[in-house]
């Protein structure tokens, strides 16, 4: 298996246009990887938490209308 250290000396010999692609792809995976984190934790009811957190800042009157 190749490394981390082997992938960042390839990486840094990619012409820039390669590279611009590549980061590109990281960047779009990573998001990707964070929706489905965000979708999780939702049906699992991790996050639950922060509509309790803003309904009981309504119902204080902390909240602005937009």
């Amino acid at each position: 298996m190749i490394s981390v250290e082997e992938i960042k000396s390839i990486i840094e010999k990619l012409p820039e246009r390669e590279f611009i692609e590549l980061r590109k792809w990281i960047l779009e995976k990573d998001w990707e990887n964070w929706d489905k984190k965000i979708e999780e934790d939702s049906r699992k009811g991790l996050l639950d938490f922060l509509i309790e957190e803003a309904l009981e800042e309504k119902r204080e009157g902390k909240l602005k209308d937009i």
